[in-house]
């Protein structure tokens, strides 16, 4: 199924030291994709709260075309998944932690679950900023996937509206594909030629996926292919973080008959240490 174009944003805000910056990071966001901004904070709705909240929001140098702000109660977890299934929300932005003392990110407890219990795709933002950080470089996954197609659609729709220079397309190939023992020059040999073959195979495949995209959905960005052999969602989440990647797309799950569900296993190397940005693209077809 294509890519269908982000509509509706949703922000679960809470009132932290970060919050001008979160509130401008998502602002700008569905400014460029020129989506409606949903804003939803759940606690206490005070007068004193809606005050601060405006104030910020008028603050915003960028705004997109429709802000609408909703306080809630409950737990947050299940508020705000209800809250994307309600207001029919197409991308849910959540914030990473920092550890202490170190350049490292990971996310808090509440946004693990909501990254695997929203209905849509998710963004996971590291560094949000009052001040806009270029996105020049974005990294996809090119798996041998149903839902590939659509999520590298997605990275070039990102590409397109942050106004990227270039997207790479990485596909990570098992060593065990390679199926040679390497014991003497012979063996090396025939293993090294085993890799060059599926590494053409491999690219001749994601190259296929982006001859699908229609020609004005690519326009002005440049893309090449990048094949790995390793660990699927380590190696990718490592190269995105070697090239300095400014987000990572990634397929928010695979088809039953593909290995098994995207979490824990593949995902899992990412969210424990995120490299990036992370885009996960909820498929049309699981929606």
């Amino acid at each position: 199924m294509a890519f269908q174009p982000f509509k509706t944003v949703l922000f679960g805000f809470a009132f932290s030291p970060s919050l001008k910056a979160n509130v401008y990071e998502a602002m700008r966001l569905a400014h460029f994709l020129n989506a409606q901004l949903i804003f939803v904070h759940v606690g206490e709705q005070t007068a004193e709260k809606e005050a601060q909240f405006e104030a910020l929001l008028n603050e915003c140098p960028v705004r997109p075309k429709t802000i609408k702000t909703y306080w809630k109660v409950g737990d947050p977890v299940t508020t705000l998944a209800d809250a994307c299934r309600e207001y029919q929300v197409d991308l849910l932005l959540l914030g990473a932690l920092k550890r202490e003392n170190v350049f490292k990110y990971y996310l808090g407890s509440i946004a693990r679950k909501l990254t695997r219990k929203a209905p849509c795709s998710v963004l996971l933002m590291l560094n949000p900023s009052i001040e806009r950080h270029p996105c020049k470089h974005i990294v996809v996954n090119g798996f041998d996937s149903p839902q590939t197609q659509e999520t590298v659609e997605a990275a070039f729709y990102m590409g397109q509206a942050l106004q990227s220079e270039k997207i790479t397309l990485v596909e990570e190939i098992s060593e065990s594909r390679v199926a040679v023992s390497v014991s003497d020059d012979r063996t090396l040999r025939k293993a090294t030629l085993r890799k060059e073959k599926i590494d053409r195979e491999e690219k001749i495949r994601v190259t296929d996926i982006v001859k699908k995209i229609p020609k004005p959905k690519k326009e002005g960005l440049k893309w090449e292919t990048q094949s790995i052999f390793g660990r699927r969602g380590y190696s990718i989440g490592h190269y995105a973080r070697v090239v300095r990647a400014d987000l990572l797309v990634m397929n928010a799950q695979e088809e039953p008959r593909f290995y098994h569900r995207f979490f824990p296993k593949d995902l899992e190397h990412i969210l424990a240490e995120l490299p990036t940005d992370v885009l996960i693209i909820q498929s049309h077809q699981h929606a």
